[in-house]
């Protein structure tokens, strides 16, 4: 299980360096990454990680295709930002369903930490469609995510991941810098 954790940790490090250079190339990565991180969360009982994955997987698509798009319209990934409106709902939406995730995974499985797993889930949900939809505030939640992921990927005897999710703490700071920067350009 090691050597593919720490397999699958590599990949995650080029998916999201490619995300911070906004490259369509990060998307073929990330595919492979979650596949194997089905598997790994699965084994670790990180139920609500597991199941994150398989929507990984799809939204991982939807991004590649809308990145491509966006590409192929203005010659780069172009980025944009949430109106304070929008701030609030996925805000609150985010908490709503970081909650009844939690609840649910504590009242029906033996997850290993339910109401912390859902949450790294549901803000991670709410984090990859922003990303998917060139959004700057993905990185906001990426942040939040990756603090919070760090602590419970190491408790659950998962190294590697939690050492990646410390690289994808440094790696989200330095995405929200270079999208700011790309915003303002």
């Amino acid at each position: 299980m090691i050597s593919l954790e720490w397999f699958a940790a590599a990949l995650g490090v080029v998916n999201v360096t490619l995300v911070v250079r906004r490259s369509v190339w990060n998307f073929p990565f990330a595919l492979v990454m979650v596949s194997l991180y089905f598997f790994i969360f699965f084994e670790v009982r990180l139920y609500s990680d597991a199941l994150l994955q398989i929507f990984f997987f799809a939204v991982n698509l939807y991004g590649w295709r809308n990145w491509v798009e966006a590409k192929r319209a203005s010659g780069e990934v172009a980025v944009g930002t949430l109106t304070p409106r929008e701030r609030m709902i996925w805000t609150g939406a985010t908490a709503v369903v970081c909650l009844l995730w939690g609840l649910g995974m504590a009242r029906f499985t033996d997850a290993a930490a339910p109401m912390i797993d859902a949450g790294i889930a549901g803000t991670s949900i709410a984090a990859q469609i922003l990303m998917a939809r060139r959004k700057i505030e993905n990185w906001v939640l990426w942040i939040l995510v990756d603090a919070v992921a760090i602590f419970l990927f190491w408790s659950r005897g998962l190294p590697y991941t939690s050492g990646l999710y410390a690289l994808f703490l440094l790696l989200s700071i330095a995405g929200l810098i270079g999208w700011r920067r790309a915003l303002r350009a």
